[in-house]
Order: structure tokens, then sequence, then C-alpha cells
């Protein structure tokens, strides 16, 4: 850390994301293709690194955006990727392009988050599944994870609360190895101590396969697809949920967004959710 800034340094960044991602200095030398001597340099800040091998050794370690940024401006340059503000004409673009992704789904439920499960956008369908959910649970910022698992949230409808509270919390456990974010870990912290609801019990369904006993499963589970089973007023709804990222944005909170999409499992389910989409539409 620089004494006089109180900020840290490159080497102590570039050391963190490193050991983040399990990596000796051998290792991430030979990837980057420059010399294991260089490297212990620039980690104990005796040399200063191109703006070209910050990016180079990002790149490698597969940094977030956002921490390339600061590890840019560690090193004394200027931060390459832009933050655009929510009334920016660029993302207001953007967000309309998002909204009709979006609706474009219904009938099926979908809804977009950045990158600490904050709601941003969601189509009619999501609307309708949340409106047995506690008032201050849909009051904005709405944390989607938080929704789905508090016991005044969507959690007394998951059929499969077990295996599912298993699945959230191993997604958000891949995500903070991958990101480093101290609020997704206390998010997590957040999550994990939730009271189950009334009447649920934790052997409603099997955890996934390898759950530890705070629920979190191991990387065995299948994270691309997962199952959710929902007990709602309208009837029993099984869907398939998948999350999909944007490509290569070069904007913080695009390249932070993410869209869920609910596609149904089963017939009945997809027959249920075209008569809710059909009455949502109604006058």
């Amino acid at each position: 850390m620089d004494q006089r800034s109180g900020r840290t340094g490159f080497g102590a960044l570039l050391r963190r994301w490193r050991l983040q991602r399990g990596l000796s200095q051998l290792g991430l030398s030979t990837l980057a293709d420059v010399s294991a001597r260089h490297l212990s340099w620039l980690e104990t800040d005796r040399a200063t690194p191109s703006r070209a091998m910050v990016l180079r050794l990002c790149e490698h370690l597969a940094v977030p955006l956002r921490e390339r940024n600061g590890l840019l401006a560690a090193a004394g340059y200027a931060p390459m990727y832009t933050e655009r503000r929510a009334d920016d004409p660029a993302m207001r673009h953007a967000a309309q392009a998002l909204q009709q992704l979006l609706d474009a789904h219904e009938p099926w439920p979908a809804l977009a988050v950045d990158g600490r499960w904050n709601l941003v956008a969601h189509n009619r369908m999501v609307a309708v599944l949340l409106q047995a959910v506690a008032e201050p649970l849909r009051t904005p910022p709405v944390n989607v994870l938080r929704l789905t698992l508090h016991p005044q949230g969507l959690a007394p409808m998951v059929h499969n609360l077990a295996s599912w509270r298993a699945h959230i919390l191993q997604r958000l456990q891949r995500q903070i190895a991958a990101s480093g974010d101290g609020e997704l870990v206390r998010l997590q912290a957040e999550l994990a101590a939730l009271p189950l609801p009334p009447g649920a019990a934790a052997s409603s369904d099997k955890p996934a396969p390898g759950a530890g006993a705070d629920g979190a499963a191991s990387p065995r589970h299948d994270d691309i697809a997962a199952r959710l089973v929902l007990d709602t007023p309208y009837g029993r709804l099984h869907f398939i949920t998948t999350v999909t990222v944007f490509g290569t944005p070069h904007d913080v909170g695009l390249a932070e967004l993410a869209v869920e999409t609910l596609l149904p499992a089963d017939e009945a389910t997809s027959a249920l959710l075209r008569q809710l989409h059909a009455a949502a539409l109604s006058p």
C-alpha cells in the first residue's frame, strides 16, 4: 500500500489476483510470456509495468473490467473502461434494447440483474410471479437472490428450496472467486444465514451433489441450467433457469449485466404461463 495516498499499490493488487486465480509466479509468467524475475519485481513494485503489460496480465488473470481500471490506476495510467451514468444517451439506448429483449421472452419470465444481483429490468411475467412477495422486498433496490431465499419472499413457494438454495450459494461462490467482490461475500453470508420459512424443511429436496454443511455446492453441480419449482397461487410451475451475459462490452456496467430467463420445463407450465400472460395483457 502506498503510505502517502493510502491506496493499494499495483504490485499488491497483482499478487492478490494471481493468488485469487491459484497461480504461482512461474505459472503466470509462462501464460503472459514474461520472465518470472520481472513478474517478481512488478509484485514488489521494484519495476513499473507498461500499460500494455497491465492489460496483458489482466487478460491472463481474467480480471473483471471494473478491477482492470483499478489496476491501471494503481500503475499510474488512466482507466480504459468507461462506466456511464444511467442518464447517458448511450445507456438509455442500451436500456431500451435490454427491455425489448426481456419483453421478447414473454410469456416466459425474464429479468436483468447487475453484478451484485440487483434487479435492473424485467418483463411483465416477473411482476406476476412476485405479487405474493412482501412489499419491502419488492421496493428498489431489489436484490433478486435475497428476494428468492427470504422467508417473506419467494422461499415459501419454492418447492425444491434446498437444492435451489444450494445452487444460488454455489453460483455466488463462483462469482466471488471470479470477481473478488467483498459485497458478494457479505451477500453470500447473509443468504446462508437466512432462516427457512415457516412450514419448510431443509429435507424438502436433496441438496445438489457435493453440497457442504452451509448449503454451498461443489463445482461439480451443473451451473448452466437449474431447475426451479414454484408453488404459486396459480398452480405449480416447473422452470429451467438460465443466466446469460453480454459478449465483450467495454462499459463496466454493461459488462456486469446478466439476463436470467425462466423457461417452462413441461407443457402444463407452458399452458399456465400463456394464460397468465393473456390475463396480464387484458385491460
